[in-house]
């Protein structure tokens, strides 16, 4: 994790006194699109949560999510992530310094962090990136680049492990702890929205002596939707050693 501050917020963090820390569990909600819902065709996943106190203050920090998705989702044969970018590559030289070739989607998150009577908002964008293979599993980072009021990059990562039905896996994601300044709290994660899949991707393969653009195929739809729609559901694990659950799930498409 690569981090720095200015000069003006240290010192309006520094003057707004000691920290404020929730009192009260954490309660969650999970949305999630594909996109387009097309039955038998390429899609991209999108999912996010939101965090919130049900105390004063902001939420404690979160540590892990599990992100289950429906079954017959083949994200390992979606042709996204044909390269791969390592963790120490990624803190060294962001996305830019990885190929073009492990992107495997974009988003955003927001983070609270408790100073004093007062609570800072961060937004930072999010690139996934397809990692190495972990134990035989398929791997992958979320890189987070905040810049205000805090300047930060932080390294998310995932594997995607199987899970019971009616869920075809689930993306494990571990969330390493992120200080804010010395005797305050550490950050917290109150919101994440991301893609999985070829929307706003670009890849390139050489043929001959030319590169050709082209978008890959994205996650197959199964041919046919479960009644109730396609299932997802998270849960949560908080510092605090709370946990949370949330589900959704996304309307079959209409009939033509």
């Amino acid at each position: 994790m690569r981090r720095g501050r200015t000069l003006l917020t240290v010192a309006l963090l520094a003057c707004l006194g000691l920290p404020t820390v929730a009192d009260a569990a954490q309660t969650v909600k999970l949305h999630a699109s594909l996109t387009p819902e097309r039955l038998g065709h390429g899609t991209t996943i999108g999912f996010g949560f939101r965090i919130t106190s049900r105390g004063r203050g902001a939420p404690a920090p979160l540590r892990q999510v599990e992100v289950s998705y429906p079954n017959d989702l083949g994200i390992a044969l979606s042709g996204i992530g044909l390269a791969t970018c390592t963790s120490e590559r990624l803190e060294e030289s962001g996305p830019e310094g990885c190929p073009t070739e492990s992107l495997m989607g974009y988003g955003t998150a927001e983070t609270e962090i408790p100073i004093g009577s007062e609570i800072l908002h961060e937004k930072a964008h999010l690139t996934l990136l397809r990692a190495p293979v972990q134990d035989g599993r398929l791997a992958m980072l979320f890189y987070a680049d905040g810049t205000t009021p805090v300047s930060a990059q932080v390294v998310l990562p995932g594997l995607i492990l199987p899970t019971p039905p009616p869920y075809g896996g689930r993306i494990d994601v571990s969330v390493p702890l992120i200080p804010s300044l010395p005797g305050a709290p550490e950050v917290s994660l109150t919101q994440l929205q991301t893609t999985v899949g070829p929307e706003h991707l670009t890849y390139y393969e050489r043929i001959g002596r030319r590169l050709f653009a082209y978008q890959p195929q994205g996650i197959l739809l199964p041919d046919t939707c479960p009644r109730s729609g396609f299932p997802f559901a998270a849960t949560f694990a908080f510092q605090d050693g709370t946990r949370a659950h949330a589900e959704t799930h996304v309307p079959c498409p209409r009939s033509r």
